[in-house]
């Protein structure tokens, strides 16, 4: 349980505002669910380089496929960390980029990836130790 600087136990407003992660109803789980999701954290470190068509972030983030994708980047732009910008031409022209909040998530996010990237060769040597015997 979180404690407020005096000793007292935070007030709900405090609580709403902080969130609650193990709290099964706090809806920052939702979010934590899509910043966190392995196509969450490649859709936002790829749109830290600048705005993207929806094509080039397919060709970037290796292996997504294309509902995956629209999905992803929904549910972030729904969060408010990424921008939607739609041109009225045809063919149609859309353009996804971070906002000032989305900016702060993958700088977040991209830590933990260089983390994984650094300390790849370790994860894996724990990864065959820990297989099941067959």
């Amino acid at each position: 349980m979180h404690k407020a600087h005096d000793g007292a136990a935070p007030s709900l407003a405090a609580k709403m505002r902080r969130g609650d992660l193990f709290s099964e109803k706090c809806p920052s789980r939702e979010i934590l669910k899509h910043v966190t999701s392995r196509w969450g954290v490649l859709v936002l470190v790829a749109l830290r380089d600048g705005t993207h068509r929806f094509s080039e972030l397919r060709r970037k983030v290796g292996g997504v496929s294309e509902r995956m994708l629209a999905q992803t980047l929904q549910w972030l732009e729904a969060d408010g960390l990424v921008l939607r910008q739609s041109y009225p031409v045809v063919p149609p022209h859309v353009e996804y980029s971070l906002t000032a909040l989305g900016q702060e998530a993958a700088e977040k996010v991209e830590v933990l990836a260089d983390w994984i990237e650094g300390n790849l060769p370790q994860l894996m040597s724990a990864q065959l130790v820990a297989k099941p015997r067959q």
